[in-house]
């Protein structure tokens, strides 16, 4: 619990400070376009760039949060036992989907533009840099549902009074 705590305000931390970055880039590109008459030319990219990371950052935050999106229709209309079956099966898909997907189409993708040496235009920097959000949240995705799955079980096993704890 501590060690998830830590995740989360390293995190929100991240996520934050990203952000503020972004509002700023965004604002003196505004500043410099229409005040000063001569846009900054490389806010746009980079606003586009920290827009990937505060999205899949923030999508990683918000699922250890739990405020992220969610249809309980049929949820609520399980018996309890039944709920846990479900919470525990839909942490075991998001694992599945983050590992798959996210970890391993994103370390691909990013071994990639690396490889192929893809520099972006106005920053000059590896795009591959860029990408390694995406294998870097998926990570944090794995954690955060694997992290609800034991809490989910060890929760269970306290309420059913089959716990051993000493």
């Amino acid at each position: 619990m501590k060690f998830k705590k830590y995740v989360d305000m390293i995190l929100e931390a991240v996520v934050l400070s990203l952000l503020i970055i972004l509002v700023l880039t965004v604002l003196w590109q505004v500043v410099s376009r229409f005040v000063i008459g001569h846009p900054s030319a490389f806010t746009d990219e980079l606003a586009g760039f920290l827009l990937i990371w505060v999205g899949l950052l923030g999508a990683a935050y918000a699922t250890g949060k739990k405020q992220h999106l969610a249809i309980n229709l049929l949820h609520t209309k399980l018996k309890p036992e039944n709920q846990l079956r479900l919470e525990v099966f839909v942490n075991a898909i998001i694992i599945v989907f983050a590992s798959a997907i996210m970890v391993v189409g994103g370390i691909n993708l990013a071994f990639i533009t690396l490889y192929l040496d893809q520099i972006s235009s106005a920053l000059k920097i590896p795009v591959g840099l860029v990408y390694v959000v995406i294998p870097l949240s998926g990570l944090l995705i794995i954690f955060y549902a694997a992290h609800d799955i034991y809490v989910l079980l060890k929760t269970r096993t306290v309420t059913s009074g089959t716990s051993h704890i000493s």
